[in-house]
């Protein structure tokens, strides 16, 4: 019991400071203490052994991927390329429909391979110039983004290539389109949904006033274009993006090692940009162009790493072991029984993909021999994962925000709303139905 709530106090503090505004690291370490000495783990083991064994696992799984990224969003810009394709964007729809704009830009780009850990890197400066335009807050991109990545297009649109939908596949037999009708249905309720909330979302920025603003780290130069024929040509500004997308999605049916896939995809993109657009990098300083474009990467991977640390120590105290025992030993209906125990494991290791395959790790056996309709289960144990994982602790959350300028504090609201309240409402009522009516 002392275990368990000490796991509870653990995150607890961590969603604290993370509105307080305290950073990943010194954050997760204080959590990781108290997870430590509240489940008797020694104190050495628990800190060089399994935090740093979760904090160097990220490097070792996503530097470079996150270097390459952050190099071709800083190509992207420099160039003028993001600038020029958010005008593009705003000839074809208008400034009264940003909003939805962006959350398109980023269901393509996520429905089409791209990892919800390197979207926000290619759309981040395009969001900037959008909502500028628009004179919109900033924290309204959170909004976009996540609704965009992290709802829909990550769990319920049949034929995501995303975590949360393949590895039902690896344990169910299922394929990645399962339930096709069901699954669409879902997921326009979830994009409605999303949609009523950002709406209203603008409109009460709108009445307070709110304006847009740049972050810190950003050279408002590079959005302040006042002679829009000295962009890129439009063709230049998208191929890149079109041909990372084409090596992704063709590349993904015959390169099994999806990380390698997007990393090389990110490299080839940034070095397109800079051919494509040669002229435009005359006179730069190159050094800074690759400290700061790589280095970006390492801002970024700081905060995931941190939090994963932490997942790693939760994961290995006894008190996990004894929920994890828990819930696996409540006798319910197979839907309610996946739906719930993806949700509970989803929200304590902060990621669905994670909670998902510990779950079926543990019941796809059960599942396998309880009669329920597989592709029906595969789809809303895809749609739970989606919900918990987002709280105030998600490791992806540290990372838009640090790529956004934004925290906890001026944007958690949106997650909250789009990518946990959302996705469980209507997880709950699909499971409810599906019982109810003996699909």
């Amino acid at each position: 019991m002392i275990g368990i709530i000490g796991l509870l106090l653990a995150i607890a503090i961590l969603i604290f400071g993370a509105y307080k505004g305290l950073g990943a690291l010194p954050l997760t370490l204080i959590a990781a203490l108290v997870a430590i000495v509240c489940n008797g783990i020694p104190l050495w083991e628990g800190f060089a052994t399994h935090y740093m064994a979760g904090y160097t696992g990220a490097y070792m799984s996503y530097f470079l991927l996150f270097a390459c990224s952050s190099l071709y969003a800083k190509l992207m810009d420099e160039s003028g390329c993001a600038t020029a394709i958010g005008y593009k964007f705003i000839d074809w729809f208008g400034r009264k429909n940003i909003m939805l704009v962006t959350i398109l830009i980023v269901s393509v780009l996520t429905y089409g391979g791209v990892s919800l850990f390197v979207v926000v890197y290619a759309v981040a400066p395009i969001m900037f110039l959008l909502f500028k335009e628009a004179n919109l807050p900033r924290h309204l991109t959170m909004a976009c983004l996540i609704t965009g990545s992290a709802t829909y297009t990550m769990t319920a649109l049949p034929g995501t290539p995303q975590l949360t939908n393949v590895v039902p596949t690896e344990y169910l037999g299922t394929t990645m389109t399962a339930a096709p009708v069901f699954s669409i249905v879902c997921a326009i309720a979830l994009f409605v949904l999303c949609m009523l909330y950002c709406t209203w979302a603008k409109k009460k920025a709108v009445e307070r006033g709110e304006v847009w603003t740049y972050p810190d780290n950003v050279d408002p130069a590079l959005f302040e274009v006042k002679d829009r024929s000295v962009l890129p040509p439009a063709w230049k500004a998208f191929l890149p993006i079109v041909v990372l997308l084409c090596v992704i999605i063709i590349g993904g049916k015959f390169v099994s090692d999806s990380n390698m896939l997007a990393t090389s995809a990110m490299l080839l993109g940034a070095a397109l940009t800079y051919i494509l657009n040669f002229s435009k990098f005359k006179g730069k300083d190159w050094k800074a162009l690759l400290g700061e474009g790589l280095g970006g990467g390492i801002s970024g991977i700081g905060g995931l790493a941190a939090v994963l640390a932490f997942g790693t120590v939760v994961q290995n105290s006894e008190a996990f072991q004894n929920i994890v025992d828990w819930v696996l030993g409540l006798d319910m209906d197979p839907y309610v029984r996946g739906v719930f125990a993806t949700s509970v494991f989803s929200d304590i290791t902060g990621s669905s993909s994670g909670g998902l395959r510990l779950m079926y790790q543990s019941l796809a056996d059960t599942f396998l021999n309880s009669g329920c309709d597989l592709e029906i289960l595969h789809r809303l144990t895809s749609i739970a994962a989606g919900g918990l994982d987002t709280l105030p602790h998600s490791p992806g959350l540290f990372l838009m925000f640090s790529v956004l300028g934004l925290n906890h504090k001026n944007a958690y609201r949106h997650v909250f709303a789009c990518s946990v309240f959302i996705p469980v409402v209507v997880v709950v009522v699909a499971t409810a139905l599906c019982v109810v009516l003996g699909i």
